[in-house]
């Protein structure tokens, strides 16, 4: 689960990281207000959405008085920001967060995430923050210090030097580091976060290091335990179609194509849209309705499927192994007949009482097609969708 930046620097206080002083409104007529509490002679006003890329795109903005701040939040507020990050439908900025303005002497880079590979949490930093830092580790991979944390030992004093070091940092900038790495690992642990970043981490005229953005990604498999930060949750930021699938224990992303696809199992859904798009066709969804598959989630998978209007045909790919083949295809039936299914449907079984369940998909008068294998279900989708389109 993503959250806004204001949301994310409030954690950051809770664990001793440093950064400007601001708030968030979502109405521009606070704007004045809001500027002239926080002091200074110029704020900066950014629109709040989960995604990056917000400063090239016009998402960020220097304002030298109240006037401004006002009138350029009015703009922002409403509209929808679209990103490199985003779909061409971009997100909705329904808050911004106004700041005040601090000098800045250099943009460091800093982040801790979870590396699978090692089993580790890894701090990554870099001396050439800012914007750009992508381009920074594509085009000079040497720029960038990555420090990996043993589980027994935890982040040593150490390494919080050499990542300083590295960052050009000298005299109390090492200990001011020391205190944001500490913190970051500690709002890792215990909030379950997989990812924390802090791009720039700024190192101002009178030295002193501040986070000027953040970004905190949770996982959501740890959310229940945290229902502080489930009440972070902006829905707006997410597609509608995948917050009504989590209510439903279904894992549904929305993709470009034509073609449904339902599955169950996310390796065999990856593969099924593989196998799809090696045969031509483009697939609509990522769909996986899990082992567990009932009569229930297979009529909210259609919903969800036929809810997108580009969607011509729909691919079933089960394999019954926790739920029998048979009971699935009375599933499928029953889903079928209840959604008033009318687009093409092709679907194979495979798995215990496969025949039983091929045998009930057939001669159903519906527009339903069984298949015996994946590839000639991948082929017969597609052409049945370019029909259909």
């Amino acid at each position: 689960m993503n959250i806004h930046e204001y949301q994310a620097k409030q954690l950051f206080l809770e664990y001793g990281i440093p950064v400007p002083d601001g708030k968030p409104t979502s109405a521009s007529e606070n704007a004045a207000e809001i500027a002239k509490l926080l002091g200074g002679e110029s704020w900066v006003v950014k629109a709040q959405v989960h995604a990056g890329g917000r400063g090239k795109v016009g998402g960020v903005k220097l304002t030298k008085n109240s006037a401004e701040t006002v009138s350029l939040s009015k703009a922002m507020l409403g509209t929808r920001l679209v990103t490199q990050q985003t779909d061409a439908a971009g997100l909705p900025v329904n808050q911004v967060l106004i700041e005040k303005t601090y000098p800045i002497e250099r943009e460091l880079y800093l982040s801790l995430l979870v590396d699978r590979t090692s089993e580790r949490m890894v701090f990554i930093a870099s001396a050439a923050g800012g914007m750009d830092i992508e381009t920074v580790a594509h085009e000079t991979p040497e720029q960038i210090q990555s420090v990996k944390i043993n589980p027994i030992t935890g982040l040593q004093g150490y390494q919080c030097r050499l990542v300083a070091y590295s960052l050009g940092l000298k005299g109390q900038q090492h200990k001011a580091l020391e205190k944001i790495m500490q913190g970051m690992v500690g709002l890792m642990l215990e909030k379950d976060a997989s990812q924390i970043e802090i791009n720039p981490l700024i190192v101002t005229d009178k030295g002193e290091l501040m986070a000027l953005d953040a970004k905190i990604n949770f996982d959501d498999n740890a959310l229940a335990l945290h229902p502080d930060i489930m009440a972070f949750k902006d829905p707006s930021q997410e597609d509608d179609r995948e917050n009504i699938a989590q209510q439903f224990g279904l894992n549904y992303i929305t993709l470009e194509g034509n073609i449904g696809c339902m599955v169950n199992g996310a390796g065999l859904a990856m593969a099924t849209m593989d196998l799809v798009k090696l045969k031509g066709g483009k697939p609509a969804n990522f769909l996986d309705v899990g082992g567990g598959t009932n009569v229930e989630k297979v009529c909210e998978a259609f919903k969800l499927i036929l809810s997108d209007h580009n969607v011509k045909a729909v691919l079933v790919n089960i394999f019954g192994g926790i739920v029998k083949c048979d009971v699935i295809a009375q599933g499928i039936l029953a889903a079928i007949q209840e959604v008033h299914v009318t687009i093409p449907v092709v679907v194979r079984l495979e798995g215990t009482n496969v025949e039983e369940g091929r045998v009930l998909l057939s001669n159903t008068g519906l527009n339903l097609y069984a298949a015996d294998d994946l590839a000639h279900a991948a082929e017969q989708v597609v052409a049945l969708a370019g029909e259909s389109a």
